[in-house]
């Protein structure tokens, strides 16, 4: 019998909560999911990055809608038997009503947690006002809240994927969004090791930290030795595949020869994850 969403959001909010630290990889539609789920990790999370590439697009500046965030959401739960997690951007909407409806709908594809960011796509100042930040975390904690299963709720505090290397302020936020009752902190961009530590002190929830990202050197044990609970990749396994298929192309047109072929998966080894169940 297949787990149901209340029986996924318990398994995914107990990874939380045990010892350690686990990672979170980031497929970006239903093939790479299952591919995922079969080398055994234990939770997936969708990219909204990834999402845009795949549709060739550029990421950011709302080029993404909200229902097709959700139909590619709703694509990767119902390739997986693990625990989906999604990138829901800054909610897809200004105000936190809009916000708080993002995470009813996503909740209805069968995820059984998202991330709310606290910058916005387009116009003005990238980073909202604090109060408006913490109104929004708020309002998507009271809908995960009211839903029927424990829908993990992420907050993310933008500051250092925006340039902004203010790690107080970023502490700030992330100290009000536990307040405000998220379920995980995560702020995006963090390369030290000092960082890292300084925010995992200041906390007092689980901690995301995204790896992939050049400059990034931290391995995984080292990062739970600091305390962090989870890893995501971001759109780093996106951008990995992208970078193998332009290295690709770009010998065939620009050398005329064919060695990339030698490291292509086999089709036997695809076709044996894809000829299984989800």
């Amino acid at each position: 019998m297949a787990a149901s969403q209340k029986d996924k959001a318990l398994a995914f909010r107990a990874l939380h909560e045990r010892p350690g630290c686990f990672v979170i990889p980031n497929p970006w539609d239903a093939g790479t999911a299952r591919l995922l789920t079969s080398l055994g990790f234990e939770a997936l999370a969708t990219t909204s990055a990834g999402l845009a590439f795949a549709l060739g697009r550029r990421d950011g500046a709302a080029a993404v809608s909200r229902e097709e965030a959700l139909a590619n959401a709703r694509a990767i739960v119902a390739a997986t038997a693990l625990p989906v997690s999604a990138d829901l951007e800054g909610g897809y909407a200004d105000d936190p009503e809009g916000v708080a409806e993002t995470i009813r709908r996503a909740a209805e594809t069968g995820l059984v947690g998202g991330s709310i960011e606290d910058a916005r796509p387009t116009g003005g100042d990238p980073i909202y006002d604090f109060g408006l930040a913490v109104e929004r975390a708020a309002a998507a904690v009271e809908a995960a809240r009211a839903l029927p299963f424990p829908f993990v709720l992420t907050a993310r505090a933008e500051n250092f994927l925006h340039r902004r290397a203010d790690l107080e302020d970023t502490i700030r936020r992330l100290q009000a969004f536990q307040e405000a009752g998220a379920d995980v902190l995560y702020a995006p961009g963090l390369q030290s090791r000092a960082d890292i530590e300084a925010v995992v002190a200041a906390l007092d929830r689980p901690l995301n930290v995204v790896m992939g990202l050049k400059g990034a050197k931290l391995t995984l044990q080292e990062l739970a030795e600091i305390g962090v609970k989870r890893v995501s990749l971001g759109s780093a396994l996106s951008r990995a595949a992208t970078g193998a298929f332009l290295r690709a192309a770009r010998e065939v047109k620009e050398q005329g020869s064919f060695t990339f072929a030698e490291d292509a998966v086999s089709f036997a080894e695809i076709n044996s994850v894809f000829g299984g169940p989800a």
